[in-house]
């Protein structure tokens, strides 16, 4: 959690809570290809392991606010999992909790499709994406 990430109120904001979902999927699947330097390597390397020209774009975000997220100077505990895997995309769940009291703070879910980027289309999902994607494969939190 960052200071900016607070309201008035001493809670996370809630726009700054999909800022933070984006970086729990960033952290577990890897970043797009050809963005950011070298680091660490992502748990399931989803994002940085397509074709050229691949992009991976928000098609849905939905965020069920739970209680509030109070500004702590300790990273908040978040799991991640993919909740539905369909011919042409993904849909990657999460669990926000507080990392003192491990309340639930929010529970949410971001769909995810490939799409070529000099046609617009559509991209099926490979073979190899999914077999990758499988052992992550989870229950949805709605």
């Amino acid at each position: 959690m960052r200071w900016g990430d607070m309201d008035a109120y001493g809670h996370v904001n809630n726009v700054e809570i999909l800022r933070i979902l984006e970086e729990a999927r960033i952290h577990a699947f890897g970043p797009p290809g050809g963005t950011g330097g070298p680091g660490r390597e992502p748990v399931v390397a989803l994002f940085n392991n397509v074709p050229e020209g691949t992009q991976a774009l928000v098609a849905e975000h939905r965020v069920k606010y739970l209680s509030p997220l109070t500004y702590r100077n300790i990273p908040a505990e978040i799991d991640v999992w993919i909740s539905a895997l369909k011919g042409a995309s993904l849909t990657i769940a999460y669990v926000i909790s507080d990392p003192v009291t491990a309340e639930t703070c929010a529970k949410a879910e971001t769909t995810l499709a490939f799409v070529d980027a000099a046609s617009g289309r559509l991209l099926r999902i490979a073979p190899d994406q999914k077999a990758l994607m499988l052992p992550y494969l989870g229950a949805s939190v709605f």
